[in-house]
């Protein structure tokens, strides 16, 4: 990605996460970003184009870190505490990415379908995991879905919550503190 379309792209993630995606124009855009409308519009044909870049970016940075953390993991357990690291760092370095996603996920217009798609497409590789976990004998048995889901869910927006609060945030500290709680009530 051009130099342009970087400072393009990178303005109306912040835009759409401070105002929302529907409260932003392509005015704002290009006036935060120092462009002309036409460089807007060399790059991207619509404010759409820009949401589905960022959620097209967003999914492969999930996947490429879900293969590099999860590759070498021999237990259904260290995939699951590599999916939690995952999480935090997303959300701690992509708060923008993750406000823009759970924001734009309730509804039925075509922004939050693809939405949705994105989550559920990144819970069920949480749930492949914890079918693996219960099927090795690792975690209880229960709804897999469910389960995932809960992962997903309780990380996001604990994480989410303390971000808001308090802006200097402990990686690590955190990592373990999900690890206690997520882990304990898995594992057998």
């Amino acid at each position: 990605m051009n130099k342009t379309k970087r400072r393009i792209f990178n303005t109306a993630i912040k835009l759409f996460s401070e105002k929302g995606y529907d409260n932003t124009n392509i005015e704002e855009i290009t006036a935060v970003a120092g462009v002309a409308k036409g460089s807007l519009y060399y790059h991207f044909s619509k404010k759409e184009d820009i949401f589905d870049l960022l959620l097209e970016e967003g999914e492969k940075l999930l996947k490429n870190s879900i293969e590099i953390k999860t590759k070498n993991c021999k237990t259904a357990l260290d995939k699951i505490k590599a999916i939690i690291m995952i999480q935090i760092k997303i959300t701690v370095y992509y708060e923008d990415f993750l406000n823009i996603v759970l924001s734009q996920i309730w509804g039925n217009d075509s922004k939050s379908i693809k939405c949705k798609k994105a989550v559920f497409k990144y819970v069920n590789v949480i749930e492949k995991i914890i079918k693996e976990g219960i099927q090795n004998g690792e975690f209880y048995d229960g709804d897999s879905q469910a389960i995932a889901a809960g992962v997903f869910g309780v990380s996001c927006s604990s994480l989410i919550y303390r971000l808001k609060a308090d802006r200097n945030v402990n990686i690590e500290k955190i990592y373990n503190g999900f690890l206690d709680t997520v882990v304990r009530g898995l594992c057998k």
